[in-house]
């Protein structure tokens, strides 16, 4: 699951070009290196230490029960060597804290591939799993995940500078009201104007389309591969318990034999053993699976890096559409040439041709217009090639993490497979030992 590779596309904007060189890329990713040695996690230790259920009215003043997180941090400099650690600081914080810092970082930072929050239900469970999202063990699973996502913003380069995120780990209280007061809300983009930058863009950057697709494509992937896993699990789930019969059954039969009598009673206890060694094994099966989820809801993060920059296109086109077509209207009005059909025509042809001064506003006031046009030509261009260079530095960031991430997942997940395949055969050489000193 490696990306295709970006620099073999050269598209050019409509004004300008808005790529970067290979050049630019190779050192974009150097400099990447080099801040996340000056990340937050350099000054602190971030964590998400534990869950607790609470019961309270909500905003419609009703009762409810929901779940609050308690978020410790520690100055990295106050750890001595051999010397005993200062008391953390702690905040509690709602999973509607969390989402609201996201759709913070989202909109403050398009360029950026913002970390995804774990899933707020649980999906793709098997069915000793419960979907309730106040189950003990989801919880637990939650808290895992919010504790990555914090860690993830605090060592990107960018994002672990921002003041709010630092308002998130240390103020309590105020912290919601000083995320509003930032206006962030006001940059939203309506969802109707994205969707009419994606059908009408005209000349799309191939390098952004194609890692749209490929998004698209490892959405699928995933989604695909923890629905077969979820199915191997209940399967396998099914298969270690069915093996708890043969417990029961040697058992049984232990107390009708007076020579085998012991053989068999030992072989069923390690039947035993091995069926309820399931539970364990699923649950460490959950944690690489929350792994793959990560990536998985990543891919809503990058496609909305993508939609920006349709976005940021289409204006850009826009912009340099109406200016074309200001610039026609000069060209007429100094050549007194009239398009057929035009209402300039029409209005001639009606009330009798403008005078000299008429004229003359009309070519000066589309002269400031061309000239205020010919700016915001000039500004958007310059916003889209800034924004397609900080993006894809950080595109490129990301890579390099997916591709080490998922590849630590998948082989430590094979090492696990591994592991119980071989605890298995262990169980039945076992047992072919009981057997064999009857």
């Amino acid at each position: 699951m490696i990306m295709a590779d970006s620099g073999s596309s050269e598209e050019a904007a409509v004004i300008g070009n808005t790529d970067i060189t290979s050049a630019e890329s190779e050192n974009n990713i150097i400099n990447t290196m080099v801040e996340r040695g000056t990340s937050l996690l350099k000054k602190m230790e971030i964590s998400v230490a534990e869950a607790e259920k609470r019961t309270g009215k909500n905003t419609v003043n009703m009762q409810e029960t929901y779940t609050v997180y308690l978020i410790e941090i520690r100055q990295a400099e106050s750890v001595t060597e051999g010397g005993t650690p200062a008391a953390p600081d702690t905040l509690w914080r709602r999973y509607s804290e969390f989402e609201l810092l996201r759709t913070y970082l989202l909109i403050t930072y398009p360029y950026i591939i913002i970390p995804p929050l774990p899933e707020k239900r649980a999906e793709f469970v098997w069915h000793k799993l419960s979907a309730d999202n106040l189950d003990p063990d989801f919880v637990e699973r939650r808290r895992v995940g919010l504790e990555n996502f914090l860690l993830r913003v605090a060592s990107h380069p960018v994002l672990s500078n921002d003041k709010i995120f630092f308002h998130f780990l240390t103020e309590e209280k105020g912290w919601r009201e000083a995320v509003l007061d930032t206006g962030f809300q006001d940059k939203v983009d309506s969802r109707l104007k994205s969707l009419s930058a994606m059908l009408r863009v005209k000349t799309p950057d191939r390098r952004f389309t194609a890692l749209k697709q490929y998004s698209d494509e490892l959405n699928a992937v995933v989604s695909q591969l923890l629905r077969v896993r979820a199915r191997v699990a209940d399967r396998l789930y099914g298969v270690y318990k069915v093996h708890g019969n043969y417990g029961r059954v040697f058992s049984e039969w232990s107390a009708i034999e007076k020579e085998m009598g012991d053989g068999l009673q030992s072989a069923g206890h390690h039947m035993d053993t091995y069926a309820a060694s399931i539970d364990d094994i699923l649950e460490e099966e959950e944690h690489y699976a929350d792994q793959l989820k990560e990536y998985l809801f990543y891919t809503d993060a990058v496609r909305s890096v993508c939609k920006k920059h349709e976005l940021m296109q289409y204006e850009l086109e826009m912009a340099s559409q109406d200016l074309a077509y200001k610039k026609q209207q000069k060209e007429e009005l100094v050549n007194g040439t009239v398009r057929i059909f035009s209402l300039k025509g029409m209005t001639s042809k009606l009330f009798g041709s403008e005078s000299q001064e008429q004229r003359e506003s009309r070519l000066s006031a589309l002269e400031q217009s061309i000239e205020e046009g010919m700016e915001a030509v000039m500004e958007k261009n310059t916003e889209c090639r800034d924004f397609v260079r900080a993006a894809w530095e950080d595109i490129e960031r990301f890579k390099e993490q997916k591709d080490k991430d998922l590849r630590e997942a998948l082989i430590s997940y094979a090492i696990m497979q591994i592991s119980m395949c071989k605890k298995g055969i262990q169980v039945w050489s076992n047992a072919k030992e009981c057997f064999n000193k009857m």
